[in-house]
């Protein structure tokens, strides 16, 4: 230690450009973190502020993302309250809408009027870009033109029903898949004595991981049986938003049941066996289905290899005059 204040006490006689140069690195390193300090303390402030300002929409009015969101907000509160309301001429097609949207999983109030929005943006969307792009990309006679971008604005407006279309089924695949998966452990809840509403909290807690949707709308009917529905309409609506027969036959099995005073659990066990006897004749007749399937692609994809492989032979020696 002594050694090395001797040498810090040398250091000014012996070399003082090296004394000078560590002053100058230490003053700027100590310059350079004091101004990171001071900035990162005005990033914080800064963005506290913007939290600040979000929340309060009369600081941020003049700006132009703001203005946006303002916009697009109305829009859609417009939308909602329009087709919310009855308002529309057809009424009977918004409700019928609005449960296939419940149907696909969205639960949302504004999903309705997001998805008439989604449907005329991507129609101009599409058209417009069809619009742009389709003389740069090949030439083409005026009718022709107009007509690829009618079409491209009619699939655009098209493509959010075949969307929802296909969410719905597949959504109905799984609820079919997993609802005598859901019998059998309801079974399981009403032999321990447990009330209807706790077996359908307890089995939609089991169903989480392997059938997530299914668990979701179980957890729905829950809560609905928790602010006072009574069990027969819960149950309805857990079939309509299942949209499955079998969720429908279930609601009616447990009404009757009620009704008749029946035993709740030889009712469950009778019908989760039919359920999983319908899975499998379901099974079956898709095994039994699949000769025919296949006869098409092997008509047209196999067959005319074969008979090309069993003819090219005596194509070619009748060419050659082999024979």
């Amino acid at each position: 230690m002594s050694e090395f204040l001797d040498f810090i006490s040398a250091l000014p006689e012996e070399n003082p450009l090296l004394m000078m140069s560590g002053l100058v690195f230490l003053a700027a390193a100590t310059l350079t973190f004091s101004v990171l300090a001071v900035i990162r303390v005005r990033t914080s402030v800064k963005r506290r502020a913007s939290g600040l300002a979000s929340a309060d929409p009369s600081v941020n009015a003049r700006s132009l993302r703001y203005a946006s969101a303002k916009a697009a907000q109305r829009l859609i509160d417009y939308t909602t309250r329009y087709y919310g309301a009855g308002t529309s001429a057809d009424g009977g097609d918004v409700r019928n809408l609005r449960r296939r949207l419940i149907q696909a999983g969205f639960l949302d109030s504004r999903a309705t009027a997001l998805f008439f929005i989604a449907r005329i943006v991507l129609a101009i969307g599409l058209a417009g870009a069809c619009f742009v792009l389709l003389p740069s990309l090949m030439e083409l006679k005026p009718e022709m033109y107009w007509l690829i971008v009618w079409v491209c604005c009619i699939a655009g407006y098209f493509i959010p029903s075949v969307y929802l279309d296909r969410r719905i089924n597949s959504r109905r695949n799984e609820h079919r898949s997993g609802f005598p998966d859901f019998m059998d452990l309801l079974v399981v809840c009403a032999d321990a004595g447990l009330s209807m509403e706790a077996a359908l909290d307890r089995v939609g807690r089991e169903l989480g991981d392997s059938y997530p949707s299914l668990s979701s709308n179980i957890y729905m009917a829950t809560l609905e049986l928790r602010a006072g529905r009574s069990l027969s309409e819960t149950l309805e609506q857990f079939a309509e938003r299942l949209s499955l027969d079998e969720a429908r036959s279930f609601a009616t099995l447990l009404q009757q049941s009620a009704e008749l005073g029946s035993s709740l659990t030889d009712a469950l066990r009778v019908y989760s066996d039919e359920m999983r006897h319908k899975r499998l004749s379901l099974a079956e007749e898709k095994a039994y289905s699949l000769p025919a399937k296949l006869s098409v692609p092997l008509m047209l994809c196999i067959f005319p290899v074969v008979i090309i492989v069993i003819m090219l032979p005596v194509f070619v020696r009748y060419k050659t005059g082999t024979f």
